[in-house]
């Protein structure tokens, strides 16, 4: 067992290491000052990703150069302080953008279907955002709602109505900024009728990426534009594929992975960026352009820490009005931890593993299986709240159990490291891996398709094929009725009275002791015993 905060030297970080790191494209072209200047313009453009409707400042979980701290970061009113400072350096010439998942993932978003975010979202005062997976999961009536309600456009190539085939939003949009005139295209991910319960996205269409590298011709010859960004939010390594695929793009903007790029990924002549999540961080991305053309370019993350920006005043009035009304119902108490409980791992991590133990509890079950979620920052000692059930767990799912032979367990697993691990970016599906509870594996990440279990094990003892084993995880809506948590063919399902909350509710009731430390429930027996990211080379 290894505490979550004394895992130094163990940890990967996408690209290099170090706040804010600003890198300049190798080899660019930079002409002499004197002789361009007239004509040198600069584009600056910020960018946040997955803010996930955490409205207010939290602990953050900082890693790099070898080193962890927790700091406070975060919340609408700082990311508008960042945005401003910045809008202010440049004499206004900046353009701001949103990569999605930004109306779910918090209690007041829940509770009022994401309406809570549209004031404090609307004073960011973002140009274009583009809809993540989570966006559905109001239904598409409540999406067009929340879209029309925002002061900036929603863009997405690939998302349709399913009857008419027409697209829900336009595909891209252009503005002259700084003198340079850039076009923001929009891509959302095309797995979300599967990767999401099926219910929240009925009634639509998701597109391939088909369509992208002529929509980039498009407004590059139509449209005249100077600059071309392509912002996606389909995940950091698709993201990366897609480079190869769609040329003509100047930067790949990705959202989705929660992943920190402080070095940006050079693909194809193109970079592919990702800004991490909940407002912890901000992209800036400065591009110069002469005579029509990128010369320069360079990236820097930042981080929104509270130790580095100020809250700006007005928006935080916003974020306190949204609030209000569910204050006193998402601050109640449900339970305490000793220790400081965080997720920001791909394989293993001390939260989900009591988020998993409290799943099996209530179901009485020889298995317990928890999502892989990536949503939810750290959780510091001491109360539990009702605000904190939502952050970790933002559906209100009925758990379901049933019975499932070992040979299902295998397939579920090998399919599961699949969606996680692929070589190939296109087979990469999901968040990060379910946890278990009651249940351990060993494998290989780098091993082919279907041979990466090394060994599995129910309650310390070698799974057996032919065997039955009662497993409990949640119910999706629009599931058959013989899955459960994507394993097909369960026998005896049944779904429960209770929700992924009351389990918890129920568990912390009875004061468990709660672990900051590995348990070896899954390793990977090539990988770190921390993995924080899943773009691994």
């Amino acid at each position: 067992m290894m505490p979550l905060l004394s895992l130094l030297g163990a940890l990967f970080s996408l690209g290099g290491l170090g706040s804010g790191c600003a890198l300049t494209r190798p080899g660019a072209i930079t002409p002499p000052a004197d002789s361009v200047s007239s004509q040198r313009k600069q584009l600056t453009v910020l960018y946040v990703a997955d803010l996930h409707a955490q409205l207010r400042a939290h602990p953050e979980l900082f890693w790099h150069e070898g080193k962890e701290r927790i700091e406070e970061a975060g919340g609408f009113a700082r990311v508008a302080a960042a945005i401003q400072r910045i809008r202010a350096e440049r004499g206004g010439d900046v353009l701001v953008l949103d990569a999605g998942d930004t109306i779910q993932g918090s209690g007041a978003a829940a509770l009022t279907e994401g309406e809570a975010l549209i004031a404090p979202l609307n004073a960011l005062g973002l140009d274009g955002a583009v809809p993540g997976n989570w966006e559905v999961v109001y239904g598409p009536k409540v999406l067009r709602q929340r879209a029309r309600e925002l002061k900036h456009p929603l863009v997405a190539a690939n998302l349709r109505d399913a009857a008419s085939g027409e697209r829900l939003f336009p595909p891209y949009f252009v503005k002259e900024v700084g003198g340079v005139k850039v076009a923001v295209v929009g891509f959302t991910d095309p797995d979300v009728p599967r990767r999401q319960p099926p219910g929240y996205s009925q009634g639509l269409r998701y597109d391939g990426p088909e369509a992208l590298p002529a929509l980039v011709r498009e407004v590059r010859e139509r449209e005249g534009v100077q600059v071309v960004l392509l912002m996606t939010h389909v995940g950091l390594a698709k993201a990366v594929g897609l480079a190869a695929r769609v040329p003509g793009v100047d930067v790949h903007l990705s959202g989705d992975t929660h992943e920190r790029t402080y070095a940006p990924i050079e693909k194809a002549g193109s970079w592919v960026v990702e800004p991490g999540a909940f407002g912890s961080f901000l992209g800036r991305l400065d591009l110069w352009v002469v005579d029509g053309r990128v010369v320069d370019r360079r990236w820097e993350l930042i981080e929104l820490t509270a130790s580095r920006f100020p809250e700006d005043p007005k928006v935080a009035r916003l974020v306190d009005a949204a609030l209000a009304p569910h204050e006193a119902k998402l601050s109640a108490p449900v339970g305490h931890t000793d220790v400081t409980l965080a997720r920001y791992a791909v394989v293993e991590n001390p939260l989900d593993n009591v988020l998993a133990d409290a799943i099996r509890a209530a179901g009485g079950t020889e298995i317990g299986l928890s999502n892989g979620f990536r949503f939810g920052t750290p959780l510091l000692p001491g109360p539990v709240r009702e605000a904190d059930l939502w952050n970790f767990f933002p559906i209100v799912n009925k758990l379901k159990t049933g019975k499932v032979s070992g040979r299902q367990l295998r397939a579920f697993w090998e399919q599961e490291l699949e969606n996680v691990f692929a070589k190939d970016p296109e087979k990469r599906f999901g968040g990060w891996l379910p946890r278990p509870s009651g249940m351990t594996l060993r494998f290989r990440a780098d091993a082919t398709k279907g041979q990466r279990l090394l060994a599995l094990e129910v309650g310390g003892r070698p799974v057996e094929n032919e065997r039955l084993y009662t497993v409990t995880a949640c119910e999706r809506e629009g599931d058959a009725p013989d899955m459960v948590c994507r394993i097909p063919g369960i026998q005896e399902p049944r779904v429960l009275d209770v929700d992924a909350h009351e389990a918890v509710r129920r568990f912390l009731a009875g004061r468990p002791p709660l672990h900051d430390a590995l348990q070896g429930r899954a390793v990977g027996e090539d990988l770190p015993p921390v993995l924080r990211t899943q773009q691994v080379e």
